[in-house]
């Protein structure tokens, strides 16, 4: 009866996580849309008396072309981690298909940017193996560099944290700790596979394969399967040339939210390391929470609740919105720039 009722028990949560599962991304993103309407109704005064001064053009066109920058950059860096893999491909092109793919990140899902690399760099000769590497690893790092740079810049951390913190995350991108995950789905694929192939009977033309052959072609291919010791392991060093790649990505899109912050008001000296770990730790968790396109929302909810008992809630509510505005022109040029370069590349051939 025990065991009855535990089934039932499993059974009931899988059905209700299946069933519950679409609407979670329509509560996380309904809860950040309500926090920050409850902020900006609360200061939309304050908000309303927010100018943007001549002199503020020019830094926020300086912050779009930072931020247009570092898309360019992390498309580089995305270059770094395919040959991290072992895979060379020429620099241009994986700038142009991060550009290209990158708009993509904005469509329902959040993974749309993913799968369009996917499909590029297999267009090119890349495994799927190693394509998927690349874009799991990616955003691992980026999310590395960010929480790094938060735990240094934001105060409130103290100094024991921000050293264990840190230990941690450079611990957790060890190859010793990322191979055992990668091979584990590996075994799984396997061992789902080879147990089709004992379960099913398959026909041969007009000759029926029986179970007895079945499990012998079933030896063979797991035969070849290496040991522990003799795999191949996809992560062969430390990934630290693209952690570092990825560092610079966030300093890049960190100065852009500065800029932008100070185009709305000045900003005094002591308060940019805040100011930009805030942003650190609110761009990663964007880029984590799932549900969320491109981080919209959550991003900004994260940031006003960060910098909100420092800074002027309004000023934030501003930047936080202008600087949204900014990453997507970013996402849109750098789109059009990859497709223009394309089609020069086209025209040239």
């Amino acid at each position: 009866m025990g065991k009855q009722h535990l089934h039932r028990l499993q059974n009931f949560f899988k059905l209700a996580k299946s069933r519950l599962k679409p609407y979670v991304r329509y509560v996380i993103l309904g809860g950040t849309f309500v926090f920050i309407a409850k902020a900006f109704f609360t200061h939309w005064r304050e908000v309303a008396n927010i100018q943007i001064r001549a002199e503020s053009f020019p830094l926020l066109a300086i912050a779009l072309g930072i931020t247009l920058l570092s898309l360019i950059f992390v498309g580089w860096v995305w270059m770094l981690i395919l040959r991290e893999f072992g895979q060379y491909v020429n620099a241009r092109w994986a700038i142009q298909v991060f550009l290209k793919t990158n708009i993509a990140k904005y469509l329902p899902g959040n993974i749309w940017h993913f799968w369009g690399r996917i499909l590029e760099a297999k267009k090119a000769g890349i495994s799927s193996k190693f394509a998927t590497l690349s874009v799991l690893l990616e955003p691992l790092l980026m999310a590395s560099a960010g929480v790094l740079i938060g735990l240094i810049c934001f105060d409130k951390f103290n100094g024991f944290l921000r050293i264990v913190g840190s230990a941690a995350i450079l611990t957790a991108i060890h190859p010793r700790i990322l191979n055992p995950i990668v091979l584990f789905v590996e075994r799984l694929k396997l061992s789902k596979k080879n147990g089709e192939n004992a379960k099913v009977e398959e026909v041969a033309g007009d000759r029926p394969i029986s179970r007895l052959e079945s499990s012998s072609n079933l030896a063979k291919n797991t035969s070849g399967v290496k040991s522990p010791r003799e795999i191949n392991l996809p992560i062969k060093r430390y990934p630290l040339v693209p952690l570092i790649g990825q560092i610079c990505f966030i300093g890049l899109r960190g100065c852009g939210f500065l800029l932008t912050v100070m185009a709305l008001n000045p900003v005094n000296s002591i308060d940019i390391p805040n100011l930009f770990g805030a942003f650190c730790l609110a761009f990663v968790v964007g880029l984590v929470v799932p549900g969320a396109p491109g981080g919209m929302g959550v991003f900004e909810a994260t940031a006003i609740a960060l910098l909100s008992d420092r800074f002027s809630v309004a000023i934030i509510l501003s930047a936080v919105a202008l600087y949204r505005i900014i990453s997507i022109l970013a996402d849109v040029s750098g789109a059009a720039l990859a497709k223009i370069d394309r089609q020069r590349d086209r025209h040239s051939k």
